[in-house]
């Protein structure tokens, strides 16, 4: 049963997966390493379970991560009830770690959290088919995804469809996709693309008919150079509604197939926890969310 859980050990391993190794887990918490060795040991063979890859850093495995998730869902009511009872004198701030997609960071995400004063916010960024994983091993306390399919342990809310246009400078579309029918033209030109987990140009090729974007690709790993990237005449690519607009207006940029998008449906997730700040957090990323994004 988890309450026969000693919170000692949990709380060790909380660590270790925090700090990445054991000697820095060991100096977090003012312990030797061989103490830290033997209370995750102790756990594990008390669970009848490995708990922790050995890399580095160190990665949970997937029963880890449910302890994981248990110890930091432990620390953060235990930190509310502190703060409720008027003894947080130790004056750390409440932290609050999220998993947010790069799209929604560069664009909508951040006024969310000037609504929410008095939080420290641990931002992971992740792509939104992947930020569900973070909240799976327990590494943040609610994501920004595109799954509506909830964690385990945790609520979901829709936020609101971010939509997609393909997009490239002028001079690119005129000496790749004009006059050339345009699956088979997306399908060789070159194209801009986040990072190697990135489907989502192949995806928008595949739903005109072809079997995907060109092979020869730029990886951009941030949602602002992604859109300079394109701006700049190296690709086209898939790039968000709000960002394209002032530069359609200028001129910079083109839809290259007009009346065709790619909307993608967000979700928040977190914990189910009678959480003061989680719950703050949650409403004030609904409302930005609702002035943001398409219904």
């Amino acid at each position: 049963m988890m309450s026969e859980l000693p919170l000692e050990q949990v709380r060790t391993l909380l660590a270790v997966v925090d700090e990445g190794t054991f000697d820095a887990a060991a100096a977090a918490l003012h312990v030797t390493p061989s103490a830290v060795s033997q209370r995750v040991k102790a756990l594990e063979q008390r669970t009848g379970r490995v708990l922790l890859q050995r890399t580095k850093p160190v990665r949970p495995t997937e029963s880890g991560a449910v302890l994981v998730r248990f110890a930091r869902q432990l620390a953060r009511l235990e930190r509310d009830a502190w703060g409720e009872l008027g003894l947080s004198g130790s004056g750390e701030p409440t932290r609050v770690s999220v998993a947010v997609n790069a799209d929604a960071l560069a664009t909508w995400f951040l006024p969310a959290l000037s609504l929410v004063p008095g939080l420290c916010f641990e931002l992971h960024r992740e792509d939104e088919d992947h930020t569900a994983a973070l909240l799976r091993e327990g590494l943040v306390m609610a994501a920004v995804t595109s799954s509506p399919d909830p964690v385990p342990g945790c609520t979901v809310r829709t936020l609101g469809r971010m939509r997609y246009l393909p997009v490239a400078a002028p001079e690119f579309a005129a000496a790749h996709v004009e006059g050339r029918p345009l699956p088979e033209a997306l399908s060789r030109a070159p194209v801009v693309v986040f990072d190697r987990k990135d489907d989502f140009q192949d995806a928008f090729v595949r739903r005109l008919g072809c079997g995907s974007a060109g092979p020869f690709r730029h990886h951009v790993p941030t949602s602002e150079g992604f859109l300079d990237t394109v701006a700049a005449g190296l690709g086209w690519g898939m790039v968000p509604e709000v960002q394209a607009g002032p530069l359609l207006d200028r001129g910079r940029l083109v839809v290259l197939a007009p009346g065709a998008w790619m909307d993608v449906t967000l979700h928040w997730q977190q914990w189910k926890l009678d959480s003061p700040a989680l719950a703050a957090l949650a409403d004030a990323v609904t409302a930005t969310a609702q002035r943001a994004l398409r219904g």
